[in-house]
């Protein structure tokens, strides 16, 4: 009868040695191990010189909200052309005032924006450089010597997925980089897939879409390091986060309640036949 006991502790004890090694290796494998490096390619050189891309400046497209600012050597045109509206007084004099629920010129489906004593003009398809030169040859047959300073009130990209701080960021200026969005979104998760980091972008031939590893130093010459308006960058998450999270979380319980049950039936008939 003894040794009919000890044969059952032994085989008792190495099932619950197999489950706990189970359980242990299932724990370890949802923990494993992923490279959270960025660049990991450069190595530990200290010093590394390579080309950045390539920065266009972007063009002016529909929807762009943008804020046009004319300096000239007179008041009223200023005011006029920065927003005023022009009314009569009571003596029928002229006075300029500002509305300040108007906020910069909302570039319409056609291209155009309605600009003070110039009417309907179409400025899409201009860089704003483009857009200064062509508004200060047409006012200067208004004005003497105008200046004008252009910049986006919209200029918006949008970075979701497997990042700290998910959302549709309002760049004060069109010069950023994926680094740079990336940064404004609390950088990615210890979850994120770095090597398949995906950019959406509209263009006037569709909606590009481009794949690349923000962990290879290619990035930094790509032509997509820096963002135009609208852009959007997805954050893949890894598969064992995705897979986590496709599990019905009734299951994880069951499963967790089963297998604590069955390590106590087992350690009770060890008590039990001792």
């Amino acid at each position: 009868m003894k040794s009919i006991r000890v044969m059952y502790n032994i085989k008792i004890n190495g099932r619950v040695w197999v489950l706990s090694i189970v359980l242990i290796g299932m724990l370890m494998s949802s923990c494993a191990k992923r490279s959270l490096t960025y660049f990991k390619d450069i190595g530990d050189q200290q010093d590394f010189v390579m080309k950045e891309g390539l920065f266009e400046e972007p063009k002016i497209v529909t929807g762009d909200l943008l804020d046009i600012k004319v300096s000239t050597q007179n008041p009223e045109s200023n005011l006029l052309f920065n927003y005023g509206v022009v009314s009569a007084d009571r003596r029928g004099e002229a006075q300029i005032s500002q509305d300040p629920l108007v906020r910069g010129y909302m570039v319409d489906p056609d291209g155009n924006i309605d600009f003070p004593t110039l009417g309907t003009i179409k400025i899409a398809g201009k860089t704003k450089e483009e857009a200064k030169s062509f508004l200060k040859k047409e006012l200067s047959n208004l004005v003497m010597e105008p200046k004008i300073e252009i910049r986006y009130l919209n200029f918006t990209v949008t970075v979701i997925g497997e990042v700290n701080r998910p959302s549709s960021f309002v760049v004060p200026t069109e010069r950023i980089s994926i680094l740079e969005a990336l940064g404004m979104a609390g950088d990615m998760t210890a979850y994120a897939l770095r090597e398949n980091v995906l950019l959406i972008r509209e263009t006037s031939e569709g909606k590009v879409i481009h794949r690349f590893d923000i962990g290879e130093k290619e990035i930094l010459t790509s032509p997509y390091y820096y963002l135009k308006q609208n852009d959007v960058i997805y954050v893949e998450a890894d598969k064992k986060k995705l897979s986590q999270a496709n599990v019905n979380p009734t299951t994880i319980a069951t499963f967790s309640i089963l297998s604590t049950l069955v390590v106590g039936i087992m350690f009770n008939f060890n008590e039990l036949f001792r």
